[in-house]
C-alpha cells in the first residue's frame, strides 16, 4: 500500500521497524535511515527473509535540511516518521515542507543547549503544513500518543465532557543496575530533572522536581511511588479536550534511582552546560550518556510489567463519572517477539500505528496536529491488533 522512510534506528526505531515488517500489507516498503548506517544494515538483514516488506538502508545525517531533503527524494516515501533525536525535529519537518511529506513523530522539539518542552515551535508549522498540504501528526507514542488518543476516546464513547485527567506512567520492569534508563539517557535525565507542572484552571503551575510525590497501587504491577512531571501531552491536551480543568502526569521511580541521580545532580554530571576538559569542549550529561548502559541494551535482562493509563473524571448525562484507560505490558514478552524491553516497545507500537494510520488515509488533515485531535477509534482498534492491548476500569482508585 504505502512506503516508510524512518530515521532513526535506536531502540524506540528498531520496535516501530519490526512492527511495519509484521504489517507488510501496508508498509510494503520502509527505509531505515540514521548517522551510522551499519545499525541500519544490521537489522536490515535480522529481517530480511522474515517479512514481504522491502527494506533498503541510508545514511543520513538529521540535522543537514539538504541531506534530508535529498534523501527524501529520492526514496520518495508516502510518510516520514521521524524517531530521531528530539533536537532534530524541526529539521525533519523543514525537508518534509520543502518535499511535501507527511510526518509522524513521538516526542516535541526542543533545543539543544535548553531543557525546555514544549509545542511552540512545531505548532508554528500548522499554517505552511496546511497550505502545503501535508499532515503532521506529533506526539504518536505512548506519553504523548496512546495518552492523548485514550483521551479522545473518552471523550467520543464515555463522557458529555472531561474536566479532569491524570496521566501515570509506571515502570514495575527491574533490569539489575544500581542506575540505568529505559530509553535515551540524556533525554531521560532532563526530562526528569527539570521542573514539574500541571494545568489546573486555565494556567501552568510550577513545581520544583519530584516535590509532590503520591503512592498508587497499579494491577499487575503493585504498589509504587509516583512522582509529578512536566510532560509536552499536557499542553496540547489542555487545548484540544474541552472542559478540562485540571492535568496532572504521574512518573513512578524506584528509590535508588532516584538516589543516584540526586548524587549525579549534586557533582554536576546532569548539566547540559559545556565545560572544558583536558583542551576540549564537553557536556557533562552527554559524558554521562556515554558511561551508562545502553537503554538497547536492556532488553534481556529486564523482567516485570509496565502499566501506563489514564484516569478520567467528567460528566455524562449530568451525572459525575470516573473512567480509567490503561495498557499493561511485559517486558519478557516485548524482548522474546522483538527484542526490546517494553518502554521502547510502548513508544515503538504506536509510532507504526500513526504512521499506518497517515499511509491508510484514515488521519488525513493537512496542517501540524496532535493525535488527541483525529478520531481515536481506528488506533484503539489497531492498539488491540498490534500488541498494546487496552483495559478498562469503571470504578478507578483516584488520585489526591
Amino acid at each position: 500500500m504505502g512506503k516508510a522512510l524512518i530515521i532513526g534506528c535506536g531502540g524506540v526505531a528498531s520496535v516501530a521497524i519490526h512492527k511495519c515488517c509484521q504489517n507488510s500489507e501496508v508498509f510494503e516498503e520502509i527505509c531505515i535511515a540514521s548517522r551510522t548506517k551499519s545499525k541500519c544494515d544490521a537489522l536490515k538483514e535480522k529481517l530480511e527473509g522474515t517479512t514481504k516488506t522491502k527494506i533498503t538502508t541510508a545514511q543520513v545525517d538529521a540535522n543537514d535540511v539538504d541531506q534530508l531533503v535529498a534523501l527524501i527524494n529520492q526514496v520518495k516515501p508516502d510518510v516520514v516518521l521521524n524517531l530521531a533525536l528530539p533536537y532534530q525535529d524541526l529539521t525533519i519537518m523543514d525537508a518534509c515542507l520543502a518535499t511535501k511529506t507527511h510526518y509522524v513523530d513521538t516526542a516535541n522539539y526542543e533545543p539543544e543547549d535548553t531543557a525546555k518542552f514544549e509545542y511552540s515551535w512545531q505548532w508554528a508549522y500548522r499554517d505552511r503544513f496546511e497550505k502545503a498540504g501535508i499532515t503532521a501528526v506529533l506526539g504518536s507514542g505512548f506519553d504523548p500518543g496512546v495518552t492523548g488518543v485514550f483521551s479522545a476516546y473518552a471523550l467520543k464513547h464515555e463522557f458529555d465532557e472531561i474536566n479532569y485527567i491524570d496521566i501515570l506512567d509506571c515502570n514495575g520492569g527491574d533490569h539489575g543496575y544500581p542506575f540505568a534508563t529505559n530509553f535515551n539517557p540524556e533525554i531521560n535525565i532532563r526530562e526528569v530533572s527539570a521542573n514539574g507542572s500541571y494545568w489546573e484552571d486555565g494556567h501552568w503551575v510550577e513545581t520544583k522536581p519530584m516535590e509532590i510525590k503520591r503512592v498508587y497501587n497499579f494491577k499487575e504491577v503493585g504498589e509504587k511511588d509516583m512522582y509529578l512531571l512536566h510532560h509536552e501531552e499536557i499542553e496540547s491536551l489542555a487545548l484540544n479536550i474541552p472542559g478540562i480543568k485540571r492535568i496532572r502526569f504521574f512518573m513512578t521511580f524506584g528509590e535508588s534511582y532516584l538516589n543516584h541521580l540526586k548524587c549525579l545532580e549534586d557533582v554536576g554530571m546532569t548539566s547540559i552546560e559545556p565545560i572544558m576538559y583536558e583542551g576540549r569542549e564537553i557536556i557533562p550529561l552527554q559524558f554521562l550518556k556515554a558511561v551508562l548502559p545502553d537503554p538497547a541494551s536492556l532488553g534481556p535482562r529486564t523482567k516485570g510489567k509496565t502499566n501506563i493509563g489514564c484516569i478520567f473524571r467528567g460528566k455524562k448525562d449530568r451525572k459525575e463519572k470516573n473512567y480509567y484507560l490503561y495498557n499493561i505490558c511485559d517486558h519478557q514478552e516485548c524482548y522474546r517477539e522483538v527484542g526490546s524491553q517494553a518502554v521502547a516497545y510502548t513508544t515503538g507500537v504506536p509510532a507504526m500505528i500513526g504512521a499506518m494510520m497517515v499511509i491508510t488515509g484514515k488521519w488525513n488533515t493537512p496542517g501540524v496536529h496532535n493525535v488527541e485531535e483525529f478520531d481515536p477509534d481506528p488506533f484503539m482498534d489497531a492498539l488491540n491488533k498490534w500488541g498494546l492491548p487496552w483495559q478498562e476500569d469503571r470504578d478507578p482508585v483516584l488520585v489526591d
